[in-house]
């Protein structure tokens, strides 16, 4: 018997990324859904830790502005004012939303896609925010760099706001993921 070798197909030199990131995504929501997930909300919940220390720190303990920076900026102040890290976050958690979407399904999948679709916009606002630090010019010539929600509302105030209106339909999700409705059944 005579077996014929494949030669791969080098026409397309995007295939090999493409089938790992879809073997990546295949396992995130299969072997490896749970330390996945488990990861993934560890690193939401620690997010929205800081921003509700900032909040305190800002009208609890009556700090000024500029140094309600969490306890992360407590340690590495530096490391709370630069955009890549904020820019990392928000693509980070963009990321996990669309790499997780495939587990989700009835309402689940609707309070993720909200998740999913709000997210997308505060990722939007914070490319606009890191875009003003690479080129070092800022909107409308302010004073500081400004992204569209802070025209109306204060940075801090408004990232909060953001992070919360991600992760309320995200519990949502999760929890009808875990508990779907009887009429749904679970799948996973």
């Amino acid at each position: 018997m005579t077996t014929v070798r494949q030669i791969p197909n080098r026409s397309n030199p995007i295939q090999p990324i493409s089938n790992i990131i879809r073997s990546f995504v295949y396992a995130m929501n299969g072997r490896w859904h749970k330390l996945g997930m488990q990861i993934f909300m560890i690193v939401t919940i620690a997010h929205i830790s800081e921003h509700i220390i900032q909040a305190y720190q800002l009208w609890g303990l009556g700090w000024p502005r500029p140094e309600c920076l969490g306890l992360l900026g407590l340690w590495k102040p530096w490391l709370m004012r630069s955009e890549w890290l904020h820019y990392g976050h928000a693509l980070f958690m963009l990321l996990g939303l669309a790499i997780f979407r495939p587990s989700f399904h009835g309402k689940a999948r609707l309070w993720w896609d909200l998740a999913l679709g709000l997210q997308f916009y505060h990722h939007f606002e914070h490319a606009l925010l890191l875009g003003q630090a690479i080129i070092g010019q800022n909107l409308w010539d302010s004073a500081v760099r400004t992204s569209i929600g802070q025209i109306w509302f204060p940075r801090l105030e408004l990232h909060l706001f953001y992070n919360l209106m991600v992760l309320i339909p995200m519990m949502i999700a999760m929890y009808y993921h875990r508990f779907p409705p009887m009429n749904e059944g679970r799948l996973v």
